[in-house]
């Protein structure tokens, strides 16, 4: 039976009709997906009469203006749209204040006619400078009044541009920081390796260096993955470098803990391990947090030290988002680590604004105060390592945003609203993975979002943007459409949901300026048609990996690659080149399950090793490997990125994982953590070794001197 009034609801909300995948066969979407995603989004659709109810309060509508409106900076005049009361008749007298974010105040007013519900286009001649402002707009008829608020972002059509930062075909050094193995770290890499890789590059005349998320994580089971974090907008504890915290020097309890036995022989233990154990490294740490955090408030609060003043200013800059984070942390610590985060705690501490949660903030004050130090200090420590990198390296530190929060974390908890718990992201079937993935990411509700003016993507970006010269946005598809799949269902059924990419892109574009950041968009996978045009048209590079550059089975020639990308020779979730080489990935993938058979296992060897020729071949026909000698793995990692080196591409990053001659992937996608541990590989040799490396010493140097040249 043909629904057309839910097709109507669905289309007015976003809900596509259908995708083309990347083989370009067409996908619809089914009546029953459009029913249970229009649920999630809180609309009752289930049948046409309780869809025509949706759709007719939908356009019933009281707002006089919309609650969020973008503008771009360079047009003229500023035109705003108010909206017509739904009962007038006859003039309609309008009043504008707009509040600016400098603190010049603007006025406005007029008489017009328009339809009931129908616009009211409003041009200001006042020009508005870029940034965020408010109006406040108020509608007056014979019979009624009414006032409403409206956040407008005046914001550029381009973020900073790569021409902005460098004249000059840069590259980098790319890190999965945790894995970082070291002389000084905690069996985890931490700020301190990041400082380290900063002068690392430097000296190999880089311009970058980039790191994989520093989100928050819960640190235990399977809630490990930096693009699974507990929140986005504050970083993961352990990355500190606990040597450069100042409050760990001197006659300290943290430096006597440190000090004690069986302290350095856990601590042994955690630098020689193959893997990372996150339970027993945050265990290690939540005590040496608290004592540091002890002698910062001896030793500073209430003296109006310089060291306090710069905590209050951090505190009160991040205000309510922060102290809901912190609260988040000890509540997450007082009710033990559950594993589902907040959805198993008690009722009354699930939601963020109770008086039970109020209480407890009060009640432990101290423990709060001691997560919002520890964001403090991190973003000391990160700020302190950008300062070391901006005399020597062009672009600076290159951070990375993940797709999404996870179910049951800080960040789902403090913005509930703008969470949708009835559908997970994920991506539908492709070449990479067969049956569709399911991310397990609730997404953010488009329209709860324009309706809370984008805060939360504003402060997102912001807090992401912090220090860096240049940041990649995971999935950037995301900000065009995202794929939702309906709580309970496989990937098949999912469907592409429309998001309000003119206020994403111009907030993305008001704050990368604001920083001088350039913008990196992971543009993989599913992507719609003109996707790359049209982030270049808003400065935005992106993402182009070697093991998918092929023409006609063939890999790519140098010259065929993109102006407009960063190139990579792979990413977190492919192997490493001395592994993919080998065809290590796929024996994980079998020995985990997700290959499932020793048959299907040689066929997949088979097509490697044909991947592996067609790679060979280019490499020879290009004049970077001997067409006699059979390559090995140092030969194949320089030969790739001489090739690399090459391209036309602005930004090239070089993966530690492939200077190191590494085998096993950081990341098996679509395998459960319980088949095969994820995230914890660490890297086996450290980056004292590495530096010192003549081999790893002469690819970079021949990459600098290529990346100088014109391509």
């Amino acid at each position: 039976m043909k629904r057309p009034v839910l097709r109507a609801l669905a289309e007015r909300l976003g809900i596509l009709e259908g995708y083309r995948d990347n083989q370009g066969v067409s996908h619809l979407t089914s009546d029953g997906t459009r029913e249970a995603l229009l649920a999630a989004l809180g609309h009752d659709a289930s049948t046409e009469s309780e869809a025509a109810r949706a759709l007719d309060a939908l356009d019933r509508t009281s707002r006089c203006i919309a609650p969020f409106a973008c503008l771009d900076a360079d047009a003229r005049p500023r035109r705003l749209r108010l909206r017509a009361p739904l009962d007038s008749s006859g003039p309609i007298e309008w009043a504008l204040e707009v509040h600016q974010e400098d603190g010049g105040l603007v006025h406005a007013s007029g008489s017009s006619r328009a339809r009931p519900g129908g616009p009211i286009p409003v041009s200001l001649l006042h020009a508005l400078p870029p940034g965020y402002h408010e109006v406040r707009a108020t509608l007056r008829t014979a019979a009624s009044e009414r006032a409403d608020r409206q956040v407008c972002v005046v914001a550029p059509v381009s973020c900073t541009r790569i021409e902005e930062r460098t004249h000059r075909r840069g590259f980098g050094l790319l890190a999965n920081l945790y894995t970082v193995r070291s002389a000084t770290n905690h069996g985890f890499g931490d700020l301190g390796d990041l400082e380290r890789l900063v002068d690392w590059a430097a000296s190999a005349r880089a311009d970058f260096v980039g790191t994989n998320p520093l989100h928050a994580s819960w640190n235990r089971g399977a809630a490990v993955s930096p693009y699974q974090a507990s929140s986005r907008l504050y970083r993961n504890p352990l990355y500190l470098d606990l040597d450069a915290v100042p409050e760990s020097h001197g006659d300290t309890e943290a430096a006597m803990m440190l000090d004690a036995d069986d302290s350095r022989a856990r601590l042994a233990a955690f630098r020689h391990a193959e893997r990372i154990d996150y339970e027993g490294l945050a265990a290690w740490a939540a005590p040496l947090h608290a004592a540091l955090h002890r002698a910062f408030v001896e030793r500073h609060r209430g003296h109006d030290t310089p060291r306090e003043r710069e905590f209050l200013d951090y505190v009160q800059q991040q205000g309510e988002p922060l102290r809901d984070f912190a609260t988040f942390q000890a509540l997450d610590a007082f009710f033990g680590g559950r594993e589902r985060g907040w959805y198993e705690w008690p009722a009354p501490f699930r939601d963020v604004r109770s008086p039970d949660v109020a209480r407890f903030r009060e009640q432990h004050a101290i423990e709060t105060e001691r997560h919002c130090w520890l964001q403090f200090e991190l973003d000391r420590q990160l700020a302190r390592v950008a300062s070391r990198a901006e005399p020597d390296l062009a672009i600076g530190l290159f951070g990375d945003l993940a797709l999404g929060s996870a179910p049951g974390g800080s960040d789902h908890w403090a913005f509930p609203d703008l969470f949708v718990d009835g559908a997970a992201l994920g991506a539908p079937p492709d070449d990479y993975a067969g049956a569709g993935q399911d991310w397990s990411l609730p997404p953010l509700h488009p329209h709860r979002l324009a309706e809370d003016g984008f805060r939360y993507w504003t402060l997102l970006l912001r807090n992401a943007l912090r220090h860096m010269g240049a940041l990649r946005i995971d999935h950037i598809m995301g900000l065009f459409r995202q794929f939702w799949i309906p709580a309970g269902s496989a990937p098949l059924v999912g469907a592409y949901v429309r998001a309000p990419t003119d206020a994403l892109l111009a907030i993305l574009a008001l704050e990368s300026r604001r920083a001088r950041a350039i913008i990196i968009g992971e543009d993989l996978g599913t992507v719609p048609r003109g996707l790359p045009a049209r982030l270049a048209r808003h400065g935005i590079l992106s993402s182009r990996v070697m093991y998918f550059e092929r023409e006609r089975g063939a890999f790519r020639r140098a010259a065929r690659y993109s102006a407009r990308a960063l190139v990579t020779a792979n990413t977190h979730d492919h192997a490493p080149l001395t592994g993919w080489f080998e065809g290590a990935d796929l024996k994980l993938r079998r020995d985990a399950g997700a290959i499932a058979s020793d048959d299907l296992l040689d066929e997949a060897l088979v097509r490697r090793e044909e991947d592996r020729q067609a790679l060979l071949r280019r490499l020879r026909r290009d004049g970077h490997l001997s067409a006699i000698a059979a390559p090995t793995a140092i030969d194949l990692c320089s030969a790739v990125h001489g090739f690399l080196a090459r391209t036309a591409a602005p930004l090239l990053g070089i993966a530690l994982d492939d200077l190191a001659l590494e085998h096993e992937p950081v990341n098996l996608p679509g395998v459960p953590q319980s088949a095969h541990a994820s995230w914890t590989r660490r890297m086996h040799v450290s980056i004292e070794q590495l530096r010192t490396d003549a081999n790893v010493h002469r690819v970079l140097d021949a990459v600098a001197r290529t990346r100088t040249r014109a391509p």
